[in-house]
């Protein structure tokens, strides 16, 4: 799963998921309110980590200030 395209847009599941993060959630929260099986949300959540577009911390992802950016 690409969460960036070429063009510097997010994917569905990349959109959905940073919108699932409105408080700071484990993968498995992620899942349930987006509906996305865990595994695709666990391997989102880290290709967004790289991209610096999600933060890891005691086990919880919160989206950074160029992820929220980004779904404006």
């Amino acid at each position: 799963m690409a969460c960036i395209s070429a063009q510097g847009e997010l994917s569905e599941s990349a959109r959905s998921i940073l919108t699932a993060l409105e408080n700071p959630s484990t993968p498995e929260d992620v899942a349930s309110r987006t509906a996305l099986p865990l595994f695709r949300v666990r391997a989102g959540l880290r290709e967004m980590a790289e991209a610096e577009l999600v933060t890891l911390s005691n086990s919880l992802y919160t989206p950074t200030d160029r992820g929220r950016s980004l779904l404006h």
